[in-house]
């Protein structure tokens, strides 16, 4: 098990990364941005469920295999980029509604958790930050490396769903208004759209 002082420091390092902008945050604000508090927290989650995925993949050794395949690597890019179009595509289509639409016109949480999940697995770009931070935390002197790893991993997702909940509920807070307004929504929308766009470029030209 990692020490305390070093479980400390490894969750202050990741609780100020939390803010830094990047696609997951981006994404987790504008679902509760056009959708509303509920629906930014289930994207966390699904989030996080993601990132669960990736600390067992680097606790079992997988990450690394897939780090050094430069196939592997372009795959998961073209596909989380295609993804992030798609989710570009369908808030460019979203119907403008208010915050007094009927319950069968609210957000399907399933389906955002989903997003949420796929999102994160398809970033290969987590499965590299995984792999050069999680083992500077990491001693051999304090028992077994997978299970350091995994402790490491919970800590991070401990300090995600704190910083993307808070993400989650301020954006929502300050959109309340303007997802009243079917104008404002319209806006919104394209806002999205426009930085789901945005997202999938920047991933498509992402290099190892």
């Amino acid at each position: 098990m990692p020490s305390l002082d070093t479980c400390l420091a490894f969750f202050a390092l990741v609780f100020v990364l939390g803010f830094a902008p990047g696609p997951d945050n981006i994404f987790v604000m504008m679902q509760s941005v056009t959708q509303g508090r509920k629906a930014g927290l289930v994207a966390m989650l699904g989030m996080c469920a993601g990132l669960a995925v990736h600390t067992l993949a680097v606790a079992l050794g997988l990450a690394a295999i897939f780090a050094a395949s430069a196939t592997a690597f372009t795959v998961l890019k073209v596909v989380g980029a295609v993804y992030l179009a798609y989710l570009a595509w369908q808030a460019f289509r979203a119907p403008v509604g208010t915050l007094s639409a009927p319950v069968e016109q609210q957000p399907d949480l399933r389906r955002i958790f989903l997003r949420g999940w796929v999102m994160n697995l398809t970033n290969p770009k987590i499965v590299f930050f995984f792999l050069a931070l999680l083992p500077q935390f990491v001693h051999a002197d304090r028992g077994s490396i997978a299970t350091q790893l995994c402790v490491l991993g919970a800590i991070f997702i401990l300090s995600t769903l704190m910083t993307f909940g808070a993400i989650a509920y301020f954006s929502a807070t300050v959109s309340t208004r303007l997802r009243s307004s079917p104008k404002a929504q319209l806006w919104l929308n394209r806002m999205a759209g426009t930085v789901f766009l945005g997202m999938a470029a920047r991933l498509a030209m992402a290099e190892r």
